[in-house]
């Protein structure tokens, strides 16, 4: 079994407060706490959510 590949968010911060994703297998984690439970997407659709600002505060 290969070992998954996660990409951090290039908006990531120095606090930590940022997620990473492993579109190989179309998980999402909090980088805080990479052992820690993952989010199952559509990787394709959540970018273009991402792009699109849905997610902003």
């Amino acid at each position: 079994m290969s070992e998954r590949r996660w990409q951090k968010s290039s908006h990531s911060n120095l606090n930590g407060n940022c997620v990473e994703l492993s579109s190989s297998c179309g998980l999402i984690r909090d980088s805080k706490d990479p052992g820690g439970p993952r989010l199952a997407v559509d990787v394709a659709g959540f970018l273009r959510a991402v792009k699109a600002g849905r997610f902003e505060r």
